[in-house]
């Protein structure tokens, strides 16, 4: 009878909990995370400053990360947070043109990102990213399906194209990112390439 209803137990948990995780990873972000994202080139803003209809715009972050604002011209938000632009666009106002403005920066269109995830996984292929959210490489590889069977984890080659047209190469062993055993998650950039390969045996 116990090995009745320990046979239940794991089935239960084998079937359902895998989609209870799911569910749990795709709720949207709290706010204050949102506020947190790193903005991306043709992320459409939306800027608005309290009370001053006129300098309200709808404006697309260029492949330069950069938008042009009425008075204040072109800013630059490389590597900056959407609480970061908001901040930046309210001293740039503050500076010269307003007192104390009271500025409020909204994406109403993220940028669409991804990666490429080939070789040994069962669903190779573009792998976009979660809105408002990174992408590790352990996350692009089970968005891709999984690891096959004659997977090599060890051996798992990422590929990225920096901003000055170099290409670069790691490899990197997976099963250590399984076990926890490296503090390097391996955040992805936009098109990167991560190439599974297969197992000589």
């Amino acid at each position: 009878m116990l090995s009745k209803i320990k046979i239940t137990v794991l089935f239960f948990c084998s079937v359902f909990l895998p989609f209870s995780l799911s569910a749990e990873a795709e709720k949207p972000l709290p706010a204050a995370a949102a506020m947190d994202y790193i903005l991306q080139p043709s992320d459409l803003l939306s800027v608005q400053v309290f009370q001053e209809e006129n300098l309200t715009r709808a404006v697309r972050v260029s492949q330069e990360y950069s938008i042009t604002l009425p008075l204040i011209g072109k800013v630059d938000l490389k590597g900056k947070s959407l609480r970061q632009a908001e901040d930046l666009i309210r001293e740039l106002y503050d500076r010269d043109y307003l007192v104390n403005p009271q500025v409020n920066v909204v994406v109403t269109d993220y940028s669409k990102r991804s990666v490429n995830v080939i070789g040994q996984v069962n669903q190779p292929g573009a792998v976009l990213f979660p809105q408002e959210q990174g992408l590790t490489m352990l996350d692009a590889i089970s968005r891709a399906g999984g690891f096959t069977r004659l997977a090599n984890r060890k051996q798992v080659k990422l590929t990225r194209t920096n901003p000055d047209g170099k290409t670069e190469t790691y490899i990197i062993n997976a099963d250590d990112l399984i076990k926890g055993s490296s503090s390097n998650t391996w955040p992805l950039l936009a098109n990167d390439i991560v190439f599974v390969p297969e197992s000589i045996l």
